[in-house]
């Protein structure tokens, strides 16, 4: 099985690309798994941090200029290596900052691609088919190169490897409807050619991906007419010279109009292939989606649309595909199991009791069938759901249709007792969880429909699962939000995985905005601010670890002597009450440990109103306050914000709503204790960071060998 996990925009494409051209030349890994670097076709690079969707630096050719093959970093110096102009090659450190400034060499013939590799000499491939370490190339850049293809013959497609340490460069050219596969070696300088064929007229290759294993390449080509082939490149062939190498037909995809003209293709996990560009079925029509197939037994596993059209490009980096379409750049996380029958019908028995933490997957596996039968053989134990009786056991196997039919029309009372055996066994397996999302979307269809139906407590036991999520019931929160059912809105932020940005602001303002008199008779879960102090209670004085006073001098002598209560200086020196209740209080702070991203949260901010803005900041004032006690780093309970979050959403209202602020007069003193809660901050890390600075300067010192009984030893810091 695979799956194509929700996506998120990485950046926008350049504006005026055409609907052949995203206006990006490539994407390339970074320093790490969450690192990478993208290449405009323009005159950009630039580096981002995935996870955050953020530029962390970018540098730009100067007018009139042109990068002309995607950048690299250069794993043993940390460099980024590019070329413009075709034939100026660039090198540069993450701290330069003028591209005009940083080292530059002209070669003396056309580049076509810069490969990097983890230990090794970036590899730098000429448009003639002449291969040269970088090291080598830099000793003497307008060395001669020679021309390894022939005329017309032209590079189409091109990647690296690393076998026992060395480098190997493979590479596809094109020549009069002929295709061509070169592989360069470089220690020994070895070069093998090979005959790939055509397939006819006007069928020619738009795709190639290949992998290394066991000494063998395993390179698969997309053809324009839909049909993926898969070829065997051995790195000891046998005989000399040119060789033809036979293929044999992989996959067979359903091209509606017989010819494809953008997409591209990518080699995930053992028997799986993404393909984008293509569709799914004959029916789909004009559509473009991204697909994940399984070679194996042919069967499309996973597919997703591409709103506003793709334009044949895929790239895949440490478990994400990289996909352009319409304006932007999408990151998709995806997963794929071993390759079987099993998993290729769908009925693949999970044995595996890891849970998935390197993809947002929604699903919580905490056990399996197997794992109890073994635990109950090692200790005689039963667990749980091994005491279930025979009738609820006998639930396990009952048809979702079954169920979906008996809770049609009945009253809200008949569906709890038809639900109640199905959830409480609970059994751990992904079909239960489908089947949780077929139960909600059937009960919201019928919320929808007649309004005097509302089953309360079963809503509340299926998002208590943990199994739900707002991909596979979209109109849950919402329904929550419209009966303003605070606590199965509070339960929706705990379990929800994947809640948007513009339902938690709708949250958010619905908290705001309810009267705490409303909250008496409601349900809340108040695990969050169990052990805090009554929300009436003033805070005075409070100190924390840190220092007392507000530091203004760029001295880092701290008073030790705490001041008194009255002294102006110091930013604990505040009288708080908590501005809201107890289980408004425990709703705030739902909110304030969801996740979020910064760029789409920024936009729905702006819809609160200033009275609710001023509301929430008076509320995370009184937070950072109790938060920064001389007992407590963060505020007791297990589902407590901490000061960090309490802070980010601080910064996030001041940038939503700063003119408003400035002009409320409300808001002056506000603003004023917020001011000194910041300086603290960041006085605080500038502290944190000359201990770390120091720490990593002792952790550099090489310790002798020997040391007497007796001995005095200078360290010398800066």
């Amino acid at each position: 099985m695979a799956e194509l996990y929700e996506g998120f925009t990485l950046c926008g494409l350049a504006a005026g690309q055409s609907r052949e051209n995203s206006g990006l030349l490539g994407i390339e890994p970074g320093r790490d798994t969450d690192h990478v670097i993208v290449t405009g076709a323009g005159r950009t690079v630039t580096v981002y941090k995935v996870s955050d969707q953020k530029p962390l630096g970018s540098w730009a050719a100067k007018q009139g200029q042109a990068v002309t093959c995607p950048a690299v970093r250069h794993g043993q110096t940390g460099e980024y290596v590019a070329v413009h102009d075709s034939k100026v090659l660039r090198i540069w450190r993450d701290e330069d900052i003028n591209f005009e400034k940083v080292f530059k060499a002209t070669l003396s013939a056309t580049v076509s691609r810069i490969h990097a590799l983890p230990s090794l000499e970036p590899l730098v491939l000429f448009q003639r088919g002449a291969v040269r370490q970088l090291d080598a190339l830099l000793a003497a850049p307008q060395q001669a190169v020679e021309e390894v293809l022939s005329e017309e013959e032209v590079i189409r497609w091109s990647s690296c490897f690393l076998e026992a340490e060395q480098p190997l460069l493979l590479f596809s050219t094109e020549k009069s409807g002929e295709c061509f596969l070169y592989l360069q070696k470089l220690n020994p300088n070895v070069l093998h050619k090979y005959n790939i064929g055509s397939e006819g007229k006007g069928v020619c290759p738009i795709g190639f991906t290949a992998t290394l294993e066991n000494k063998c390449i395993t390179l698969m080509c997309l053809y324009s007419n839909g049909c993926v082939y898969k070829l065997l490149v051995s790195l000891h062939p046998s005989a000399e010279g040119e060789q033809h190498l036979p293929k044999s037909l992989l996959l067979k995809l359903p091209v509606s109009e017989g010819v494809l003209r953008r997409a591209a293709i990518a080699s995930l996990e053992e028997g799986h292939i993404a393909i984008v560009g293509a569709p799914p079925s004959a029916s789909t029509g004009d559509r473009d989606f991204l697909c994940i197939w399984n070679t194996n037994f042919q069967t499309l596993q996973a597919s997703k649309e591409l709103p506003g059209g793709a334009y044949g490009q895929l790239w895949c980096n440490a478990g994400k595909l990289y996909v352009t379409h319409g304006k932007v750049l999408t990151v998709i996380p995806y997963r794929c199991e071993k390759s079987s029958l099993a998993a290729a019908l769908g009925k693949l028995k999970q044995t595996s009791t890891q849970e998935v933490t390197s993809s947002p997957s929604v699903l919580n596996w905490n056990s399996f069938p197997d794992e109890e039968a073994a635990l109950q053989q090692r200790t005689g134990m039963r667990t749980r759901s091994s005491k279930l009786n025979p009738k609820s056991q006998a639930t396990l196997t009952t048809s979702i249709n079954q169920v979906l039919e008996d809770i049609k029309g009945v009253s809200r009372e008949e569906v709890e007792e038809v639900l109640e055996p199905f959830l409480s066994c609970s059994p751990i397996s992904p079909q239960f969880q489908l089947d949780l999302a077929h139960i909600a979307v059937e009960l919201l269809k019928r919320c929808q429909a007649d309004p005097g139906f509302y089953p309360q407590s079963v809503l509340a036991r299926l998002a208590q699962t943990g199994r739900l999520s707002h991909s596979s019931c979209p109109g849950f929160l919402m329904l929550a939000l419209e009966k303003r059912d605070y606590f199965l809105a509070q339960l929706c932020l705990q379990h929800f995985p994947d809640i948007p940005e513009a339902v938690v602001c709708a949250f958010l303002k619905a908290f705001l905005s309810v009267v705490d008199a409303d909250l008496v008779q409601v349900s809340v879960d108040l695990e969050g601010v169990s052990l805090m102090d009554d929300p009436g209670q003033s805070l005075e004085g409070v100190q924390n670890g840190f220092s007392p006073v507000l530091l203004e001098e760029d001295s880092c002598d701290v008073q030790l002597t705490p001041p008194k209560l009255d002294q102006s200086s110091s930013w604990t020196d505040v009288s708080l009450t908590c501005p809201v209740g107890l289980k408004k209080s425990a709703l705030l702070n739902e909110i304030i440990r969801s996740s979020y991203s910064e760029s789409f949260l920024l936009p729905h901010l702006k819809d609160l109103s200033a009275q609710q803005v001023i509301l929430f900041l008076q509320y995370l004032q009184y937070l950072y306050v109790r938060s920064s006690g001389d007992v407590y780093t963060q505020l007791p309970g297990l589902r407590a914000p901490t000061i960090t979050q309490i802070m980010d959403w601080v910064s996030l209202l001041l940038d939503a709503h700063f003119a408003v602020l400035v002009m409320a007069p409300e808001a002056k003193g506000l603003l004023t204790q917020l001011h000194r809660f910041v300086r603290s901050q960041v006085r605080l890390y500038s502290e944190l960071g000359k201990i770390q600075g120091t720490l990593q300067e002792l952790g550099k010192i090489k310790k002798e060998q020997e040391i007497g009984l007796y001995s005095i030893e200078v360290i010398e810091l800066f």
